[in-house]
C-alpha cells in the first residue's frame, strides 16, 4: 500500500486511514523510503495518487494491479470538522493539474509545428547534448555523512549533440569526447536523483559536521579548503569539466578574448569545480574588487554565474525532453507519469536559482556579465537592458568624465575603495526576474516565470512583508530555489543581517497555494518537504564573523555536504603608518552570551575611572555594533558625562555640530561607530585618546582610525577584547599572536 504522510500545515489533522483493503503492487510513491514521514510533514498525496492508478487500471479494463484481501476490513475515516487548512485547499487545487496535462502538452506541440514563439516551459528549444545517462560513478561522491550511498539510474538516453554535427566547431571525434566527458561527469544529475534515507535527515538534523579532509586554495599559500564527507578533487575532471557543451565553448571563447592562456588552472575554473560538486561553500577570504582585487572577484563571479547558467539549462533541458516525450504519445506515458520516476523534473515554481547582492551596482555588474557569459544563441534579444541599465547604474562614461572632472579641482576626500564601491548606484533595494527563453534573455520578467532572481536581502524582506500583510500576495517563487549565492556578506553584514536570515527562512517552505505546475512531475524530495537538504548555498565573503558562521552552520544543509576555507592572517599593524602604543586589555567571559555584559563592566571598572576626572579632552570611543553603542551612550548619559555622538543614524546636521564640538573641545569624548565609518568614512580631527571597545570586523577600518591620531601628544590607543573576539583579533594583529593572546595568562600586551 502506498505510504501516507501527514502533512498538515497549521491547520487541522489531515484524514486518517486504517486500511483501505486494496493494494497497489506499482507506484512511484510506494518506491519511496520512510526518509519523509517524520520530518515532511506531507500531506495524503500518495491516497490520490493511488486512487489515480486504480482509475487507469479500471480504464484499461485490467485488475493485475489491484488485489482485494479483506472484504470485512473497512476504511475507517475520522471526522474533523475545523477549517480546511491552507495545503488541504492546495490539494484539491493540484489535483485538476493531471486531468489538463494532456491539453498542455497537445497545445506545446501545436506551437511547434506552427513555429511560434512559446511562453514559459515551451519557450526554451531543448539542447540535445544532455547527460542524462545515468549514474555517475566516476566521480566518487557520496553525502555530507559519508556513508549514503547514491541511488544508480539506469535510465540512458541516445541524443546526439547539435555541436557535435556543427563540423565549424571542431572535429567530430574532439567534440564527441567533450560531449561523452560532460555525460560521464554529470554532477547535476546525481545530486537531483539522490534519495535521501531517514537517517540521512537525522545526521544533517543535528548540524554535527565533522571536516576531514583538506586541499590547497588556488594563488593562497596562507589558506586551504577543508572538507566534509569523502575527499573531492577539483581536478579529476576533464573538459568541459562538468559544463554543458554549448555553455563550455562559449565560456572558453570568453576566457580567450579577455586575455586568458591557460584555462585548465585558471582561477574561475577551479572554483566552478568547487560549485560544481553541489556541496555548501564558505569562501571568507575573498579579495573583493574595490579593494583591487578585481581579478580575483571577477573570477569568482564568473565560476559561480557558470554554475548557475548550468544548472538552470541542464533543468530546463530535462523538462523539454520529457515534455517532447508526452507531446508524442500522452497515452502511452500517461502509466509512467504516475508509475516512474523517469518524468519527475519539477519543483513547486520555476525559480531555481537566486543570488542575493548588497547594492543596486553589484547587481549591474553581475547581470551584464551573465548575459556576456550566455551563448549568443541565447541571448540575440536582450529585453529591458535599456531600464535596467537606467534604473540600477548609469552611462559608465558620463560617471568616468565627471570623475575626471572633479578630480582637476581637488583630490577625493574619501579613500579608493570606498569610491569603488559606493560612486555608482548604492541603492540597496531592488529585486529583477530574470527568464532564458528561446533566443532571448527577459529582465523584470514575473518572479514565477523567472529562472533566475537576482535581488537585495531588503529587496526581499519588502516581499516577505507584503505577503504577511496581504493574503492575495505570496512569495511562494522562493519555495523550489536549488542554488542559493550570496556574494559580497560582508558588505550585507553592514547593511543588516536579519534580513538575510529572515530571506534564508522563507525558502523552500511549503507553497500556500498552487501556481501553474503538474503535481504529477514534481519531485519527490519536493512534496516531502525536504528540498532544504538538496539546496546548494555558496557564501562569499571577505572577511568571517558570528553571523556568517551561524548562517552556514544552521541553515545550510545539504546532504552533499560542506566546503569551507581555512587561512591564516598576517595581520595589519604594519598599515599603522604611525608610532602609536597600541595596548590591548583582555577581560575575561565564561560564554559567549555573557561577553557583552563583560566588556560592559571592564570598561565601567576599568577604563571609565581613568578618563571621567581628566581635563583632557579628545577622547574617541571607538564602537563596532549599535547595540554596543547604545549601551554606552546611556552609561554615558548616567554619569552625565560630556559626550557626542556619531553613528550611522545621526542626521547630517547632528554629525556636523558633533564633529565641531568635539575639535574645539566642547566635548570631552565621542562615540564612533564602525557602520558609520564604512558609510561615511570620516576623518575625525582631534583625537588625544584612542578607545577601541570592540574591535571592527572590517580589517582595513583599524589601521584607518590609528591614522586619525595624528598630531596626538599620546600617540596611545587601548583596546579591549576577549578570547571571543578571536576572527577579529587574528585578522588585526596575526593568527599567531591572536592565539598567544587569547590563551596566554597575562591579559595586557603592547605594540608599537
Amino acid at each position: 500500500m502506498a505510504k501516507r504522510f501527514s502533512r498538515s500545515q497549521g491547520g487541522r489533522p489531515l484524514t486518517k486511514l486504517k486500511s483501505t483493503g486494496k493494494v497497489v503492487k506499482k507506484s512511484r510513491r510506494t518506491e519511496s523510503e520512510d526518509a519523509g514521514n517524520k520530518y515532511s510533514g506531507s500531506g495524503s498525496l500518495d491516497d490520490r495518487f493511488e486512487d489515480h492508478v486504480k482509475t487507469i487500471a479500471s480504464e484499461d479494463g485490467g485488475d493485475e494491479d489491484v488485489e482485494e484481501e479483506n472484504e470485512h476490513d473497512e476504511e475507517e475515516v475520522a471526522e474533523f470538522h475545523s477549517e480546511p487548512s491552507n495545503y488541504d485547499n492546495l490539494l484539491k487545487t493540484l489535483e485538476k493539474t493531471s486531468n489538463s496535462c494532456t491539453e498542455r502538452n497537445q497545445e506545446r506541440e501545436r506551437q511547434n509545428k506552427d513555429g511560434s514563439d512559446f511562453e514559459e516551459e515551451s519557450d526554451y528549444e531543448y539542447d540535445e547534448e544532455d547527460d542524462f545517462n545515468g549514474s555517475d560513478d566516476n566521480i566518487g561522491r557520496n553525502s555530507a555523512m559519508g556513508d549514503a550511498i547514491r541511488s544508480s539510474d539506469d535510465e540512458t538516453t541516445d541524443l546526439v549533440d547539435d555541436d557535435v554535427s556543427d563540423a565549424e566547431n571542431g572535429s567530430k571525434e574532439d567534440n564527441t569526447k567533450l560531449s561523452s566527458s560532460s555525460q560521464s561527469q554529470s554532477n547535476f544529475r546525481v545530486h537531483i536523483t539522490h534519495k535521501l534515507s531517514t537517517e540521512d535527515i537525522e545526521k544533517l538534523l543535528k548540524r554535527k559536521w565533522k571536516y576531514r579532509w583538506n586541499m590547497p586554495a588556488l594563488d593562497s599559500s596562507n589558506c586551504i579548503w577543508m572538507g566534509t564527507g569523502d575527499c573531492f578533487q577539483k581536478d579529476t575532471i576533464a573538459a568541459p569539466y562538468g559544463v554543458k557543451l554549448k555553455l563550455y565553448k562559449h565560456w572558453l571563447e570568453v576566457y580567450n578574448k579577455s586575455g586568458g592562456n591557460n584555462f585548465q588552472s585558471s582561477r574561475q575554473r577551479m572554483f566552478f569545480s568547487l560549485c560544481n560538486s553541489y556541496r555548501d561553500i564558505l569562501h571568507h577570504h575573498k579579495k573583493p574588487f574595490y579593494q583591487k582585487g578585481s581579478d580575483e572577484d571577477s573570477s569568482t563571479m564568473d565560476a559561480y554565474i557558470m554554475h548557475s547558467l548550468n544548472h538552470v539549462f541542464r533543468t530546463k533541458d530535462l523538462i523539454s525532453k520529457n515534455d517532447a516525450k508526452l507531446s508524442k504519445n500522452w497515452e502511452t506515458a500517461k502509466e509512467e507519469v504516475i508509475t516512474s520516476d523517469n518524468f519527475l523534473d519539477q519543483g513547486f515554481t520555476r525559480p531555481k536559482v537566486l543570488i542575493l547582492l548588497p547594492l543596486a551596482s553589484v547587481a549591474l555588474r553581475l547581470v551584464r556579465r551573465l548575459i556576456q557569459l550566455t551563448p549568443s544563441s541565447h541571448k540575440a534579444n536582450v529585453e529591458y537592458m535599456d531600464r535596467f541599465v537606467e534604473q540600477f547604474g548609469g552611462d559608465e562614461e558620463d560617471e568616468d568624465d565627471a570623475e575626471a572632472k572633479n578630480s582637476k579641482h581637488k583630490k577625493p576626500s574619501k579613500p579608493s575603495d570606498y569610491q569603488a564601491l559606493f560612486g555608482a548606484n548604492n541603492n540597496d533595494h531592488f529585486m529583477v526576474g530574470i527568464k532564458f527563453s528561446r533566443k532571448s534573455i527577459r529582465l523584470y520578467s514575473d518572479f514565477y516565470s523567472s529562472d533566475i532572481i537576482v535581488a537585495s536581502p531588503l529587496g526581499l524582506i519588502t516581499k516577505i512583508g507584503e505577503a504577511e500583510a496581504k493574503k492575495e500576495k505570496d512569495v511562494n517563487y522562493l519555495s523550489s530555489i536549488e542554488i542559493l549565492v550570496v556574494d559580497h556578506a560582508d558588505v550585507i553584514s553592514m547593511q543588516n543581517w536579519s534580513h538575510l536570515n529572515t530571506v534564508v527562512e522563507h525558502l523552500n517552505l511549503l507553497p500556500s497555494k498552487q501556481h501553474d505546475g503538474d503535481i504529477m512531475r514534481i519531485r519527490q524530495w519536493y512534496l516531502d518537504a525536504h528540498a532544504q537538504f538538496y539546496r546548494q548555498t555558496i557564501i562569499l565573503s571577505s572577511y568571517l564573523n558570528p553571523d556568517i558562521n551561524a548562517l552556514y552552520n544552521r541553515h545550510c544543509l545539504n546532504f552533499e555536504g560542506k566546503l569551507r576555507l581555512s587561512c591564516e592572517h598576517k595581520g595589519v599593524l604594519p598599515k599603522v603608518v604611525l608610532q602609536v602604543r597600541q595596548v590591548y586589555e583582555r577581560f575575561d567571559s565564561d560564554s559567549i552570551a555573557e561577553v557583552d555584559d563583560a566588556r560592559l563592566d571592564y570598561f565601567i571598572k576599568k577604563i571609565f575611572p581613568k578618563i571621567k576626572d581628566t581635563i583632557q579632552g579628545g577622547i574617541m570611543l571607538f564602537i563596532s555594533s549599535y547595540f554596543e553603542f547604545v549601551r554606552i551612550r546611556n552609561f554615558l548619559k548616567s554619569q552625565n558625562a560630556s559626550f557626542c555622538l556619531l553613528c550611522e543614524y545621526t542626521k547630517q546636521s547632528d554629525i556636523s555640530r558633533a564633529r565641531n564640538w568635539f575639535i574645539k573641545g566642547e566635548r570631552k569624548i565621542m562615540l564612533y561607530t564602525e557602520r558609520a565609518h564604512f558609510y561615511h568614512r570620516y576623518k575625525i580631527r582631534g583625537i588625544q585618546n584612542l578607545i577601541i571597545y570592540s574591535l571592527p570586523e572590517r580589517k582595513e577600518f583599524y589601521p584607518e582610525v590609528l591614522n586619525m591620531l595624528e598630531g596626538s601628544r599620546d600617540m596611545t590607543s587601548t583596546v579591549l577584547f576577549s578570547r571571543f573576539d578571536q576572527l577579529r583579533l587574528e585578522r588585526i594583529v596575526g593568527s599567531a599572536a591572536a592565539k598567544k593572546m587569547t590563551s596566554s595568562e597575562k591579559g595586557l600586551f603592547i605594540f608599537k
